[in-house]
């Protein structure tokens, strides 16, 4: 799969340190500057999020020959950048902080540029895309004649995800979807919308958004409008259809920068792959919350976290790992958990008290299959592992592959590793990998009235 970015890019610039007194000619902190850092900003950042997931991306923009250029062509060491001659200087954005807290930032290169043209190099790299990203950060490329009738072509054929700026264009007719904050969806769609939202996503704030993207799918003609609305989530109005607000997880936002981009990279991402609109704006939000939690751009700067074995979250390792660092005790068990029933959840009650929380190792559906013919599992494991995360004794679930969890609990290496009680030392080879690394193996009272295969019997008597 080749993702392209095309797009506005800038050079970003993080100067952080420590303020503790106040400067004796102005009542300002001064702020002791521990580490400077550059970035790529706008497309580039979408482009740089995409690679660091391990996704093939070729970013398509304009760039200047001056010295912040070079720099910001050393961010985007590793990505296969096309671009054509901007007229302008590179736009630099430099943000300081004091400790977590902004104290300013100050833009250079920022006036309007003259309309960057686009390249037949540039192009033809478009002709090759599974998947597009707009990245539009008001500096002109999208307006570009030629480049606009390829990307309206491309809209008939592949995902073509449009992230709008107010100094921007309007997107080409028949994206897959526009995605504008609440700010953007109101100024675009005009000052009546403007004036009764509340501006802060709350309240009028949402029935305002709605009728600024009613507004703003006629005009745009595309599929579908996605107003990000922050903590609240994102609102979804399809071409046809009922809008649906997609709720956001709670995650702590401090900077919230590259929030928007991850969402957009993730909604495009998801809609190559065949998701559908809605549960594709699902995983976006929810791929911006994480970020967030994560520390934002900030993170992107750190090593990319360990990937969970062939599953797609990862909260389980996450708690896991943040239950360790206070001192916590980390309790796993094990099973297919098809057709969820109260033995399960008396089960896994008792397991969530031994310890601090509780990670549940979960057969994907191809190693149920294999361990119990081709009519199971009755329930897919998407859903079994939400029916699992909404009882309060479930802190994670880590899905795996193999017939065994030997591999996934030589990932998870939990304190505690629990089985039912029906189950004998010998059926449990696992006990001896916990051993190697200090854990237990314990089991807890098993309810023989109640399992899967006799409600699986009765559904079908019932049939």
């Amino acid at each position: 799969m080749n993702i392209v970015v095309v797009g506005d890019v800038l050079l970003d610039a993080d100067i952080s340190g420590s303020a503790q007194r106040l400067s004796p000619d102005a009542p300002v902190p001064v702020v002791d500057v521990d580490d400077v850092r550059h970035r790529a900003g706008g497309a580039g950042l979408v482009a740089r999020m995409l690679a660091r997931d391990g996704h093939a991306v070729q970013l398509v923009t304009v760039l200047s020959d001056d010295g912040a250029a070079a720099v910001l062509r050393e961010a985007l060491a590793g990505i296969v950048v096309t671009a054509g001659p901007s007229g302008a200087p590179t736009p630099v954005k430099t943000r300081i902080r004091a400790g977590s807290h902004a104290v300013v930032r100050f833009d250079e290169g920022c006036a309007p540029p003259p309309p960057p043209v686009a390249t037949d190099e540039m192009l033809a790299v478009l002709e090759t895309a599974d998947a597009v990203v707009v990245a539009d950060y008001g500096r002109g490329l999208t307006g570009d004649p030629r480049l606009r009738r390829s990307l309206a072509a491309l809209a008939g054929r592949i995902p073509v995800v449009w992230d709008p700026h107010p100094a921007g264009t309007d997107p080409v007719p028949g994206v897959a979807a526009v995605t504008p904050n609440l700010s953007e969806a109101l100024r675009a769609a005009g000052p009546a919308d403007d004036a009764t939202a509340t501006g802060d996503g709350t309240g009028g704030g949402i029935p305002a958004a709605l009728r600024a993207a009613e507004t703003l799918l006629g005009r745009w003609q595309s599929r579908a409008v996605v107003v990000t609305l922050g903590a609240l989530g994102a609102l979804v109005l399809p071409a046809s259809g009922l809008p649906q607000m997609i709720p956001a997880p709670e995650a702590a936002a401090g900077d919230t920068c590259g929030a928007g981009d991850r969402f957009t990279a993730t909604l495009a991402l998801g809609l190559e792959h065949g998701t559908a609109l809605e549960p594709a704006v699902e995983k976006a939000v929810q791929a911006a919350a994480a970020f967030l939690a994560a520390g934002g751009v900030a993170s992107l700067l750190q090593a990319p976290a360990p990937r969970q074995l062939r599953s797609e979250s990862l909260d389980a390792l996450r708690a896991a790992e943040q239950v360790r660092r206070h001192g916590g005790t980390v309790v796993a068990t094990g099973g297919c958990f098809d057709l969820l029933h109260a033995g399960h959840a008396r089960t896994l009650s008792a397991a969530r008290r031994l310890g601090d929380c509780l990670i549940v190792v979960l057969n994907s559906d191809s190693s149920v299959r294999r361990l119990k013919g081709e009519q199971r599992p009755i329930i897919g494991q998407q859903d079994r592992a939400e029916l699992l995360l909404s009882l309060g004794c479930v802190d994670g679930v880590l899905i795996f592959e193999e017939d065994t969890p030997e591999a996934a609990l030589d990932r998870l290496r939990p304190d505690i590793w629990v089985k039912g009680g029906d189950y004998r030392e010998d059926q449990l080879p696992e006990a001896r990998l916990v051993k190697t690394w200090g854990g237990e193996t314990v089991t807890v009272p098993y309810h023989p009235a109640r399992s899967t295969s006799r409600l699986a019997a009765a559904l079908a008597r019932v049939g």
